[in-house]
């Protein structure tokens, strides 16, 4: 592998004008550059980026763990915090713990040997834990998205849910229903609860009670919906519209649905969350509450790089607001 040494002698320079002309941090003749450059590319040479981020103690390099990439959710989050660190010339390292505790651990515990800048977490199933590593690496700027309670002082990002549950009762509300079931996330997870919250705001501030055996509880997958919507609509009287916490779940509701027979929304009308870009080809096109993914990933990497300027700036919240995407699976209920 060619060397700076080798650029100089071939160049005809010193080895410290070749630093200049790589780095780029000193002006050099543009007849010497182009020498320099020209060397550099005969010899097939490539900074070494080791070299470079030991000596300015900085790699350019953001990890990113996520509960589980093959989630559309998180793979559109994932979509601005890649696009973003580009923009800002910073390259991803994005690791995939599938909800393992252990796993989640390692993950951890390798990023920082590969001295990452910052840290961006989404994996909420890890909500509350104490995490070791960030202790021994107090001065790694670390952001958590959507996670509830925390061990250890971050930034975080999040989107309104408590707001999101409530617009999506409060449409279907404005509709006509009144008989509205839910089928929401895990329970044990902070979002899900927020949603939920929400939800249950709207029906109370309509006078409306809800009937427990409407509501069930899912896993944020297509599954969850799935036998959640199977259980509801095993009850003698049957709601006229569900609030299902997620899109992967009510497409799984939706499915589940059909293959009894319901049409959707004629029989029953169904509101997701998320707005996954799926959802608008689903058939039909699925109302949902759109949940800000792409900004949600760039304000994650925008709060690591203002760590990094500011060290001592305090840790601080941000929220983004959830708005109601009007489609196609949600019918207007005419009182007799």
């Amino acid at each position: 592998m060619a060397s700076m040494k080798d650029i100089a002698k071939l160049a005809g320079v010193s080895t410290s004008t070749v630093s200049h002309v790589i780095s780029k941090r000193r002006y050099v003749s543009e007849e010497i550059s182009e020498r320099v450059n020209k060397a550099a590319k005969e010899l097939n040479y490539f900074p070494s980026a080791l070299a470079r981020s030991l000596k300015m103690n900085r790699t350019n390099t953001i990890g990113m763990l996520v509960t589980n990439s093959t989630n559309p959710f998180f793979g559109e989050v994932v979509k601005g915090v890649e696009r973003h660190c580009y923009e800002k010339g910073y390259n991803l390292i994005l690791c995939n713990t599938e909800g393992d505790h252990n796993r989640m651990r390692e993950s951890i515990d390798t990023l920082m040997q590969k001295r990452v800048d910052g840290l961006i977490l989404m994996c909420p199933s890890l909500e509350g834990e104490k995490l070791e590593s960030f202790e021994r690496s107090p001065n790694i700027p670390v952001v958590v998205m959507d996670w509830g309670t925390m061990s250890f002082e971050s930034d975080k990002i999040q989107d309104n849910s408590l707001h999101g549950g409530y617009l999506a009762a409060q449409h279907l509300i404005e509709h006509g229903h009144r008989n509205i079931g839910c089928i929401t996330g895990p329970m044990s997870k902070y979002q899900a609860q927020k949603r939920f919250e929400g939800f249950k705001q709207a029906l109370q501030q309509a006078d409306i009670d809800l009937n427990s055996q409407w509501v069930d509880e899912g896993n944020f997958e297509c599954d969850g919906g799935y036998n959640a919507m199977q259980r509801i609509l095993k009850q003698d009287k049957l709601p006229s519209a569900v609030f299902v916490c997620n899109d992967m779940m009510a497409m799984g509701a939706i499915n589940a649905a059909h293959e009894l027979g319901i049409t959707i929304p004629e029989q029953l009308s169904i509101i997701g969350y998320d707005d996954l870009h799926i959802a608008r080809f689903m058939s039909p096109a699925l109302t949902t509450i759109h949940q800000p993914k792409f900004r949600l990933g760039k304000a994650a990497v925008d709060a690591i790089l203002q760590k990094l300027s500011n060290a001592d700036a305090p840790h601080k919240t941000v929220q983004l607001e959830p708005k109601l995407v009007e489609r196609k699976t949600v019918r207007t209920v005419v009182e007799p």
